[in-house]
């Protein structure tokens, strides 16, 4: 369920993009270097709006570093991290784990339980370094999956869930002045990619007999989910507007107000050409 916090490259500058790429290196080698190289599969774009947000928010000593990179070896990276680098990292592999060990329990997903084998031991060692972070993703997977077993499709109630572990996603510390704004915005936003998600599913799930909180009775139309989905983004950017952020600031509008977007029109054109 991740992979929807991105941006919107094509509308992006030359340097914004570099920019925004060099975040993803940083937060690429950081993964590797506290959580070693295998961790690095388990990244993602989401991470990298996580760095920008909280850099642009805090303002820490930044570090800029020219690399080459296994990945692409004919060409140097240049890469930028802060010390929320490293946060959203530790975030990305404790969520990748127990997201793995979820779809493990439900599906026995033999695939997933040997992707949370490699990074194991540096998660069991966050769930002690972030017990808050943790326990909340712990209480909101046990909700889901509660709803999952009692076949309860209530978009709003598993969305909700969702978004509670999203909003602790987006609070390094909890006694800052800006965590109550951090919080209701990765609520938000943690509800919008839920609902995102299960819509761009809901087909391929009911094919496949999978449990999706869209029932077949319930309005999965374009029209009626961009209106539901809109409503979760304003609620997401209006707390994140009220944030006094400068720097890389176009660059988390991109990704708020259109890259966020990206995969609903996809899946528009996807359906399209099936029809």
């Amino acid at each position: 369920m991740f992979g929807y916090v991105i941006a919107n490259t094509e509308a992006m500058q030359e340097e914004e993009l570099k920019r925004y790429r060099a975040c993803y290196c940083g937060l690429c080698r950081q993964l590797g270097k506290a959580h070693g190289q295998a961790s690095r599969l388990t990244l993602n774009y989401d991470m990298t709006f996580l760095v920008m947000l909280l850099s642009s928010l805090y303002e820490p000593r930044e570090e800029n570093s020219v690399l080459r990179c296994p990945v692409h070896p004919a060409t140097r990276q240049f890469s930028w991290s802060t010390k929320y680098t490293e946060y959203a990292a530790d975030m990305n592999v404790l969520l990748s784990y127990l997201n793995c060990i979820d779809d493990w329990e439900d599906d026995h997903n033999l695939g997933r339980l040997a992707e949370s084998r490699f990074i194991e031991a540096s998660a069991k060692q966050l769930e002690h370094k972030y017990p808050r972070q943790t326990e909340a993703f712990r209480k909101s997977l046990e909700e889901l999956h509660g709803y999952e077993k009692e076949n309860i499709r209530n978009p709003d109630l598993c969305a909700a869930a969702f978004g509670k572990m999203m909003s602790e996603v987006l609070v390094p510390d909890d006694g800052d002045y800006w965590a109550g704004s951090l919080r209701r915005m990765g609520y938000s936003l943690g509800k919008f990619i839920y609902i995102l998600d299960a819509y761009c599913d809901c087909e391929a799930d009911r094919k496949r007999g999978r449990f999706n909180p869209f029932g077949e009775d319930y309005d999965t139309s374009e029209s009626n989910m961009r209106s539901i989905l809109t409503l979760l983004i304003a609620e997401c950017t209006n707390e994140f507007e009220r944030l006094p952020l400068v720097q890389d600031v176009d660059i988390l509008r991109n990704i708020l107000y259109s890259g966020v977007w990206t995969k609903f029109r996809l899946g528009r054109s996807y359906e399209g050409k099936t029809t």
